[in-house]
């Protein structure tokens, strides 16, 4: 039987030199999560950090795993799998919160299935899960100006941190995706696209 818990995973690499990178919006979402649902995270297996609370919205009670991958970007399929499968987790009750190069900054994007749009970490996600249909929600870092060796640029982007402009958006920024994150459990994924999909 499959369980009535549900998985959100925020995706990003592991160490200080990587805190405050684009890389690592997803733990950052996910550390707020955490704050909101005082959940206290330990150790699962050495492949992520993983902690669980009950959130209790519009009257309901909905108890969640949140994890943060220990594996770097590559092999977060890894991580979220072996949580998966050790709780019974289906990937319809998986949310994956993840960077987007695609996206401009601030810009959120929720969606089930579809391409990995080039991110390692989800084609990670997709080969240990099997499948792409688990939720996800993006987070517009932009991307990298054009020109030179675009893949040593992607990297340096993904891996720096925000300017001081971005950096006082960010707070609130993290807040959406936290709420994206809840709104998917609370409201289903067809009224969080249409709420987050369009701003």
């Amino acid at each position: 039987m499959a369980s009535e818990f549900w998985l959100i995973a925020g995706l990003g690499n592991p160490g200080k030199k990587y805190e405050d990178t684009r890389h690592n919006m997803g733990f950052m979402t996910a550390d707020l999560l955490a704050e909101r649902w005082s959940v206290h995270f330990a150790d699962h297996k050495g492949l992520a950090m993983l902690g669980k609370s009950v959130m209790n919205l519009s009257g309901r009670n909905v108890k969640f795993f949140l994890a943060k991958p220990l594996t770097y970007m590559n092999d977060s399929g890894n991580a979220v799998s072996s949580i998966a499968a050790y709780y019974q987790i289906e990937p319809d009750h998986i949310i994956v919160i993840h960077d987007d190069m695609d996206l401009d900054f601030g810009r959120i994007k929720v969606k089930s299935g579809g391409s990995a749009g080039g991110h390692n970490g989800i084609k990670s996600i997709d080969r240990s899960l099997g499948t792409p249909k688990y939720a996800r929600v993006r987070m517009g870092v932009g991307h990298a100006r054009r020109g030179g060796n675009a893949h040593d640029n992607t990297i340096n982007w993904v891996l720096g941190g925000f300017g001081p402009d971005q950096r006082k958006q960010l707070p609130e920024f993290i807040a959406d995706g936290a709420d994206a994150a809840e709104d998917i459990i609370f409201q289903g994924l067809a009224k969080t696209q249409e709420k987050y999909n369009g701003r």
